[in-house]
């Protein structure tokens, strides 16, 4: 997986947007205005993204390419380094669930209009 193939699959999740909010060097997805995931632009490609504090405990205990989020929470956030990962689809199940997360902490409102999108 690179960078366009991220890219294309965040921005196929309903209102979802991307910015350079930390400069050229990191992209950032954002639903509703608030971020799910972000990706380096710079260097062996890596993401930061979210999960539940038992997620992220699973996922670096189980998986030598995923650690504590960078600059993150690293309670809620993991940082993972896409170009050691091969499970193409594993990668896409945890960037869904990160979207998930947000799209939950949403007001109900607002969740009910992304839901009624899809």
């Amino acid at each position: 997986m690179n960078i366009e193939d991220i890219r294309t699959y965040c921005l196929q999740k309903e209102a979802v947007t991307e910015g350079l909010p930390f400069g050229d060097d990191t992209l950032v997805f954002k639903v509703a205005g608030k971020m799910f995931l972000l990706a380096n632009l710079e260097g062996p490609l890596s993401v930061n993204m979210k999960a539940s504090p038992e997620e992220v405990i699973d996922r670096i205990e189980r998986y030598p390419e995923a650690r504590p989020g960078y600059h993150m929470n690293k309670k809620h956030w993991i940082s993972v380094d896409i170009d050691d990962f091969t499970d193409l689809q594993r990668i896409q199940s945890w960037i869904d669930r990160s979207y998930n997360l947000v799209v939950s902490s949403l007001p109900r409102k607002l969740q009910d209009e992304l839901q009624n999108k899809e």
